[in-house]
This record gives structure tokens, C-alpha cells and sequence, in this order.
């Protein structure tokens, strides 16, 4: 089967502003007071129930650094391999592998949790379901996922960006959308975040959910 094109424009875009996307980033996300007291909420969450964690769409490794820093057994799963191998560089200590989230090279039900940062943004809508299913295919019973997104309703093309040309899409996506893909998938919503407008920027949104525990077996 053919590699669906938005597969290979996130990944010839991304692959061209590896390197300058990774010293952009670095500061915002240290900057971003909301979205880190998000990612320290689902680490303690994780923390409690065990397993490791996949940073799912981890670019350069920033956030799966964050969640190590933090305590859990965190690696990276990247569809570009120019930003797999800046992480690699940047963080040697951990795990980074080239992959794509409606495919995992996972086990079923292995993962303590999923992180995905700003990275469903690149899905297109009808891609979304197998997105949410393959999470919650490779989730632990009790395991959370957490996912930070753009809010909004509308496909936005990006052609350039870090001093690059780019060509690929970007969706601003409405949580109640994402919180009812989330539930058919077999997930439970236990949270969501919207920051309020502030600027032409898109807002930030955020929604904390988790596969229900195996069912108790009566004795």
C-alpha cells in the first residue's frame, strides 16, 4: 500500500527544519508554564500506576527529556528521521526510533503512557480514529494519555517556517471533537484544558484521558 502523502510532507518538512526547530522550541517549551504543569500532572498519574511512556511525534526530544526528568522510563517515536537525529544527539541517554502513530512497533497494552505534544496536529481528520485506536491498542489497562493540541475547527497550510521552506498541514482541532474520537476508541475523558484567546494564536489546548482498568474478575 501506497505511503499516504501527508506522511511524506510532515516528514520531508520536519527533516528540513530539524536542527533550527529544535533550538526554536527549546525556549517556548521552557517557557510554558500551563502546558509543563500538564505533563507533571500526567507524570504522577504514571508514576502511580507503572510502565513506560512513548512520547508519540517526540521532534527533537525536549518533552521526552522533560518526562524523564520527571521520573518515568520515557522514549521517543518520530516519523522524521532528521528530528530523530537531533534528539539522539541532544539526549544520547535515551531512546528515540523512527515511526509513525497509526503504527506502532509496539505490543498491545505495554505502555504506562502516551504523550503526544502538539503532534495529532499533523493527522488529518479522517486519520484520527486509527490514531486513537492505535493508542488505546498499545495502552496498560489504567494507562493515561495525554495530548496537547491547537484549538480550533480549520486546516492551515504551512509553506514556510525556522527559516525553511515547509509543505505540509496543520489542523486546529475542537477538544470536544478529540474527547468523543477519544471515548470511541474505548477511552475515558478525565480532563481538559482550553487556555482563553489571547492573541491570533491559535489557543492551547490540552485533554487527559485513560484506558479503563481490566475489569475485576469475581471470586
Amino acid at each position: 500500500m501506497a505511503e499516504p502523502s501527508y506522511l511524506r510532507d510532515v516528514r520531508a518538512s520536519y527533516d528540513t527544519v530539524a536542527v533550527d526547530y529544535a533550538e526554536f522550541v527549546r525556549p517556548v517549551f521552557e517557557d510554558d508554564v500551563v502546558g509543563r504543569a500538564m505533563l507533571v500532572a500526567f507524570a504522577r498519574l504514571v508514576r502511580a500506576t507503572g510502565g513506560p511512556v512513548a512520547d508519540v511525534g517526540c521532534g527533537p526530544g525536549h518533552v521526552t527529556a522533560f518526562l524523564h526528568s520527571l521520573g518515568l522510563a520515557a522514549f521517543g517515536v518520530e516519523l522524521s528521521p532528521g528530528m530523530v537525529a537531533v534528539a539522539r544527539r541532544d539526549h544520547p541517554e535515551l531512546t528515540f526510533d523512527v515511526g509513525t502513530m497509526t503504527d506502532l512497533a509496539l505490543l498491545d497494552g505495554v505502555l504506562g503512557g502516551i504523550v503526544a505534544w502538539y503532534s495529532v496536529i499533523h493527522s488529518p481528520p479522517e486519520v484520527l480514529p486509527r490514531v486513537f485506536e492505535e493508542f488505546y491498542r498499545v495502552l496498560a489497562p489504567g494507562g493515561h494519555l495525554l495530548l496537547g493540541f491547537h484549538v480550533g475547527d480549520e486546516r492551515r497550510r504551512k509553506e514556510n517556517g525556522y527559516g525553511h521552506e515547509m509543505s505540509l498541514d496543520l489542523y486546529r482541532l475542537p477538544p470536544d471533537r478529540l474527547a468523543e474520537l477519544a471515548t470511541r476508541a474505548g477511552l475515558t475523558v478525565d480532563a481538559r484544558l482550553v487556555e482563553e484567546p489571547k492573541t491570533a494564536r491559535a489557543p492551547f489546548g490540552c485533554l487527559l484521558v485513560r484506558k479503563p482498568a481490566a475489569a475485576r474478575v469475581q471470586g
